[in-house]
């Protein structure tokens, strides 16, 4: 599991780079803010351009600064090992770790992340054989880590931990299928202020899920708070016969939420989980 660095650091990462002179243009100092999340995360690792084998899909500038939907698509002839999502300019830049199992068909994802300020996306690959391979987008957008949640406090927790899974209403054992899974989960980001107590609320959100189908993997995500409140993952997977899908998810307070689903097609028409 790849470790995530303190917060404090991170902060002090922002103000260094927000320092006057330390970079001639925004483009400078985007690419030296990314020269230090190289080394965080990826240490001495080379990194290489993506070209068209990885894109980025996100909105130029952001309806919603606490639910951007972002899109990453990977050329299907290419088989990654992992897919890391990083949002340059958030507090906590790695807004999620994917790797993918034997039952993946495909390394695309979607998600939602809460963006805090105007930044670059990346989305970084490791290939089969150990490359690493980046692209990159640019949101305009600010706030999204602080912003408070959509839903009401005593409603998020009444349905917390609750899982949906959408599938499509035809399965074939062995042929590629899209998937939708979604966690009730507030997944406060530790920024945001509760204006009834005039206090910060905590820090509580999803950390981990996994996806198996018919026992198999097909996805495990690595997520922290710049992933957007009831964490949402769209994917593709490899159904198999009389098999169920299941997901199993936990949050930073220890919490593990769980729900499962059977591969067939009357099942497939609806999940009224949530």
């Amino acid at each position: 599991m790849m470790r995530y660095p303190p917060m404090g650091l991170l902060a002090g990462l922002l103000i260094v780079l927000s320092t006057p002179g330390l970079a001639a243009t925004d483009a400078a100092e985007d690419a030296a803010r990314w020269d230090i999340l190289h080394d965080m995360y990826f240490k001495d690792r080379p990194v290489e351009e993506a070209g068209a084998l990885i894109r980025i899909d996100a909105p130029a500038r952001a309806h919603d600064a606490a639910l951007v939907p972002v899109r990453i698509e990977v050329e299907p002839s290419l088989r990654l090992k992992s897919l890391s999502l990083l949002v340059d300019k958030n507090p906590v830049p790695l807004a999620a770790t994917f790797r993918f199992g034997p039952a993946s068909a495909g390394n695309g994802i979607e998600t939602r992340v809460r963006v805090n300020e105007y930044t670059n996306l990346h989305a970084v690959g490791e290939t089969q054989d150990g490359r690493l391979l980046m692209t990159a987008v640019y949101v305009k957008a600010a706030g999204g880590c602080s912003a408070p949640a959509v839903k009401d406090p005593q409603e998020a927790m009444a349905r917390l931990g609750r899982i949906k899974v959408k599938l499509p209403e035809t399965l074939s054992p062995g042929s590629p299928a899209t998937a939708q899974v979604m966690v009730s989960h507030p997944n406060s980001s530790g920024l945001q202020f509760d204006q009834v107590s005039r206090t910060y609320i905590p820090a509580h959100y999803i950390q981990s899920i996994v996806i198996r189908a018919g026992g198999q993997t097909v996805l495990e995500a690595d997520t922290d708070i710049s992933i957007s409140e009831d964490p949402n993952l769209r994917f593709s997977f490899l159904p198999t016969g009389g098999d169920s899908l299941e997901v199993v998810a936990q949050d930073t307070k220890g919490a593990t939420f769980t729900h499962s689903v059977p591969l067939t097609t009357a099942a497939a028409k609806g999940d009224p989980a949530l």
